[in-house]
């Protein structure tokens, strides 16, 4: 499999959003959907998450698998042509790297009020119409997710919400100076966004691109 630059090759317009190839899979994605690495100055791979870092681009569909055979196969280097030190555990420190930049935006997203906790303003605010996903402690117990997952679907008509289930109780609390955060609702306004789609990212991340959209019933390329 021939392994490019997306930055030399691989960009692409659809419907007015920029799309660029994985240097991997091939396969044309959103930059949502991708990761930029650089080498930093001593050669080694450096995950570019905000795409801010000098230098040039390697792309990579946003997947633990895919980051992981990229570094097994040696791929940075072939595709920049030059030296690149990829750790076997570059996986690992993207999805450490994903997962703190989504914590951080959820504690953004609590200091703005934009998060309530506990099952009886949970259910208060569904009735309100004023939510716009639910997070569930990957620990929790999964009789109490289907409860508030119910309480969601009756709110929306039987559509239902984004569910983030990517964080233990631990690290929401942790995030929102909380203790024992089991679940959580998130209410309409820009922080909240912010923290759906970096949480999302965390999913998609961990779950693979496909497997996410099976699951959330979105459509990828």
């Amino acid at each position: 499999m021939r392994l490019e630059t997306a930055e030399q090759s691989g960009t692409r317009q659809i419907r007015g959003e920029t799309q660029r190839r994985c240097a991997l899979t091939r396969a044309h994605r959103s930059k949502a959907d991708l990761i930029r690495f650089v080498l930093g100055p001593d050669g080694d791979v450096v995950p570019d998450l905000k795409e801010r870092l000098p230098g040039r681009g390697v792309w990579l569909t946003a997947s633990h698998d895919t980051v992981a055979e990229a570094a097994k196969r040696k791929a940075f280097g072939r595709v920049l042509k030059m030296d690149a030190k990829a750790p076997e555990s570059l996986p690992q420190q993207v999805d450490a790297l994903l997962n703190d930049a989504a914590l951080g935006a959820l504690a953004m997203a609590n200091k703005a009020g934009k998060v309530v906790f506990g099952n009886a303003k949970i259910e208060e605010a569904l009735r309100g119409g004023r939510v716009i996903a639910l997070v569930h402690a990957a620990d929790a117990a999964e009789d109490g997710c289907r409860k508030l997952d119910g309480k969601a679907r009756a709110a929306t008509e039987g559509h239902g919400l984004p569910v983030m289930r990517a964080f233990n109780a631990d690290e929401l609390g942790l995030a929102s100076g909380r203790t024992n955060v089991i679940h959580a609702a998130l209410i309409q306004g820009g922080a909240a966004q912010k923290f759906l789609v970096a949480a999302s990212r965390v999913e998609r991340y961990r779950k693979g691109i496909s497997a996410f959209a099976d699951r959330h019933g979105s459509d990828t390329d």
